[in-house]
């Protein structure tokens, strides 16, 4: 049932990677357009899109006299403030050739790890599809620092697909779809649908990205696990077949596998980077992970990290396996005196639960 859902999906969005987009380190016209004129098709027929473009970085590579992507920050962050901009004027002209309007949404992980800025791109994404803008979103490449090296648009996107509340992912790359192994490699068969990702227990995802790009496959099977997670089909197909890509006629097809959850514990789950840990007891990580109880001093054994009130914190048992996350209400530094103790036991002012049972999302 998969595919009919992506083909029948009121709003969709679609993910384009660096190689699909350019050619000899420069914006390909023809494979933009050719992108534009799918996705043009969509909204003609009623439907909505929000595109996640990357390709800023590998389009400021041929302007900048560079032979290939560059491996340092600085550079890196120069190609993308200059790749930025002629990716965004590159895909207003397409666009305007069937009278569209997009909006460049720009951000980095952290706008999705802190709840305000979650929030605001929200609104935003939302206003802009309402207006009937094309939404483009990419990651801030020229201020970002550990998103650029890892190539995390493929998670991006998974995250804007359940931000906006899409109905179906499409993950455009420069092969067909998912492979047992290697794509043309001896005995490498290629995979028509995902049910579960336990069923890829064997399977070789360690190919690299493009030599312009940053993911590989790894990164769109998380993407793949964080949205078909949150009841999002995905589909991962050659961007040369993206039309028959979002009719569900091509690719490799994940299925949903689970319920939306609240935006509050996807948010926590998700788009939050912890700033820390506390390391539980047995008692503790029973009273949390089981009984679903609030998290309170006399259970936590150590403290990690420097965070403050409200930062998400990762809760880890004894065995050093993080069980859950959540949003601290103690700053770490007034934490060591408190632990091992009851509440009872404590000053007046510290008599409250280290983690509220509502803040916290199991892993």
């Amino acid at each position: 049932m998969s595919r009919p859902a992506v083909a029948t999906a009121r709003r969709i969005v679609v993910k384009v990677g660096s190689s699909s987009l350019t050619a000899r380190g420069r914006l390909d016209p023809q494979r933009l357009d050719a992108i534009v004129d799918a996705l043009a098709a969509r909204v003609a027929d009623g439907r909505q899109v929000v595109l996640v473009s990357s390709g800023a970085i590998a389009a400021g590579i041929g302007p900048l006299g560079l032979k290939t992507r560059p491996r340092d920050l600085a550079t890196q962050q120069a190609a993308a403030s200059v790749g930025q901009l002629l990716l965004a004027e590159r895909y207003g002209q397409s666009f305007a050739r069937y009278g569209l309007r997009v909006g460049q949404v720009l951000l980095t992980a952290d706008d999705l790890h802190r709840r305000g800025h979650y929030r605001n791109a929200d609104r935003t994404l939302e206003r802009l599809l309402a207006l009937g803008v094309i939404p483009i979103v990419n990651e801030n490449d020229t201020v970002a620092t550990h998103e650029i090296r890892f190539g995390d648009n493929d998670r991006l996107a998974a995250l804007v697909a359940h931000l906006v509340h899409a109905e179906a992912l499409v993950l455009l790359t420069d092969v067909d779809g998912l492979y047992t192994g290697r794509p043309g490699a001896a005995g490498s068969q290629f995979i028509p649908e995902v049910t579960s990702m336990a069923e890829l227990a064997g399977v070789d995802v360690s190919r690299a990205g493009s030599h312009v790009g940053s993911g590989g496959m790894l990164t769109k099977i998380d993407a793949a696990a964080i949205a078909t997670s949150e009841g999002i089909p995905v589909v991962l197909s050659a961007s040369v077949r993206i039309a028959d890509a979002m009719a569900g006629q091509a690719g490799t097809v994940f299925s949903a596998a689970g319920d939306r959850s609240a935006s509050r514990l996807f948010w926590l789950r998700h788009a939050t980077t912890p700033r820390g840990q506390l390391i539980l007891d047995a008692g503790a990580v029973a009273a949390v992970v089981q009984r679903r109880m609030s998290l309170l001093p006399a259970g936590v054994t150590a403290v990690r990290g420097e965070f403050y009130s409200g930062e998400p914190v990762d809760l880890v048992g004894p065995d050093g396996v993080p069980v859950a996350r959540g949003l601290v209400g103690y700053d770490a530094a007034d934490l060591p005196p408190l632990l091992g103790h009851k509440t009872s036991e404590l000053p007046a002012e510290f008599r409250r639960e280290l983690m509220h049972r509502d803040d916290v999302v199991l892993l």
